[in-house]
């Protein structure tokens, strides 16, 4: 009996043993989990936008943000995109919210306004007032950028759409951001005008729809990739 009682002892002083080995062992694989889970968490980038961001007219799963997600899931880009689009909003609308837009959990941003400036006829210096504001936000974060311009119409003028397109390549090449000419130029590039309006926008021929923010998308995705990497980079 007393042997059978030492035995067990010595049987259970060895498992106690190899437990807390494997304890140990596990603890430490936990670690590591967690550091690489910390290390590899998605970039967060807000698109400050108007209703092309925001994606009127379309279902939350149609729309910019929501369908630019799916394409950097599907290439497993570790970024999550915060939609921060207010339809209507003009660049004044979108300088008096980033700073609350930049919460200290964004990495990148997004900026794609300046649409709903030049349906109102506002001047360009006033756009380009409040879109270096905008920049200058993201500078004071250390947060790159990318600026998307947009087509202006002639209705103003050759000089008016000059001065206002000239904008969006001045303020990237200012503050070293990405840049895209025009938030809708894959549809313009794509197709004459009539068959963009009939297959890629909505009736109101000023937004697209879900499979003109498809198209949108694969044009303009690549370079939100190249934003994501920027983070890494900073990292």
């Amino acid at each position: 009996m007393v042997g059978i009682l030492s035995g067990l002892s010595f049987g259970y002083g060895v498992l106690g043993r190899v437990n807390k080995r494997v304890a140990t062992i596990l603890a430490v694989m936990g670690l590591i989990a967690f550091t690489a889970g910390a290390q590899a968490r998605d970039v967060r980038i807000a698109a400050l936008g108007d209703s092309l961001t925001q994606g009127y007219g379309l279902m939350q799963a149609d729309g910019f943000t929501a369908q630019l997600q799916a394409w950097l899931d599907a290439r497993a880009i570790g970024a999550t995109v915060v939609n921060a689009g207010v339809s209507g909003d003009t660049t004044t609308g979108g300088l008096a919210r980033v700073d609350w837009t930049l919460t200290p959990d964004i990495d990148a941003m997004i900026v794609a306004l300046g649409g709903n400036d030049v349906l109102r006829g506002i001047d360009p210096e006033v756009a380009r007032a409040n879109l270096t504001g905008i920049m200058e936000a993201a500078k004071a974060r250390d947060i790159p950028v990318l600026i998307i311009g947009i087509g202006v119409p002639g209705n103003y003028g050759e000089d008016y759409r000059a001065a206002f397109e000239a904008i969006y390549p001045d303020l990237a090449a200012q503050y070293d951001a990405l840049y895209v000419e025009n938030f809708l130029g894959a549809l313009v590039e794509k197709t004459d005008s009539a068959e963009t309006l009939a297959r890629f926008m909505q009736s109101d021929g000023i937004h697209p729809n879900a499979a003109g923010v498809r198209v949108i998308i694969d044009a303009i995705g690549p370079v939100v990739g190249e934003l994501a990497a920027r983070v890494e980079g900073h990292s």
